[in-house]
């Protein structure tokens, strides 16, 4: 998958926002915080998954989800981290 088409997801860069500043979420949480559909919230975590961004952990019947040890996933939290040092406050998720 292209680099454009990861990051063309509104829905898929509050999910990488939302692990960030929670640490690891199941997709029930990350549905519940951000009001998605759990469908779709469980196909944008397979993409950052397979493209390396986030690791799943199965505990039970429960899958976390967290960001990976790989150079992109770090990239990827350092642009977060980045952007939103230069935000206004009151501009979270």
């Amino acid at each position: 998958m292209e680099f454009e088409e990861v990051f063309s997801s509104k829905s898929r860069m509050k999910i990488l926002k939302l692990i960030n500043q929670l640490g690891q979420l199941n997709v029930s949480d990350v549905t519940r915080r951000l009001k998605l559909n759990f469908t779709s919230t469980s196909e944008h975590l397979k993409v950052l998954e397979s493209e390396g961004i986030l690791q799943e952990r199965t505990y039970g019947r429960v899958r976390m989800y967290r960001f990976s040890e790989t150079a992109k996933a770090k990239a990827v939290v350092v642009l977060i981290e980045a952007w939103e040092k230069q935000q206004p406050a009151g501009n979270e998720i």
